[in-house]
């Protein structure tokens, strides 16, 4: 599947809002946040939307930076199907996501998507 504009959380206001109201997974190689959006007015489910943050303090130079966001954003795209719908997601990278296997990186996400339910927001 590919990863849509619509599935991207940029606004910083919904990002801090993620931060501040959403609730936290460590996931080793990265952290998880997540918070789960109010319904919409219209019948469609809305998407999962995910961010992905890697600071110079914890990943490391810009390639290594780069590198570890590539790799999470392919994850998130490979398994966004796990993702509750309606859920906006905050994966903030280490310096293990850009060396640790890319099936590990994966298993690790669906680990995580399993314990994110709509009664735990």
């Amino acid at each position: 599947m590919r990863f849509r504009p619509e599935q991207h959380l940029r606004r910083q206001t919904e990002i801090r809002a993620v931060r501040e109201q959403g609730r936290r997974l460590d996931c080793r190689a990265f952290t998880v946040w997540w918070k789960f959006r109010p319904p919409a007015e219209s019948s469609a489910p809305a998407a999962a939307r995910v961010c992905v943050i890697a600071s110079k303090a914890a990943v490391g130079n810009a390639v290594q930076r780069n590198r570890a966001k590539r790799r999470l954003r392919e994850v998130f795209r490979h398994r966004q199907t796990a993702v509750p719908a309606g859920c906006d997601l905050l994966l903030i990278a280490r310096a293990a996501a850009a060396t640790w296997p890319l099936p590990e990186l994966e298993a690790k996400f669906a680990e995580a998507c399993t314990r994110l339910a709509p009664s735990s927001a």
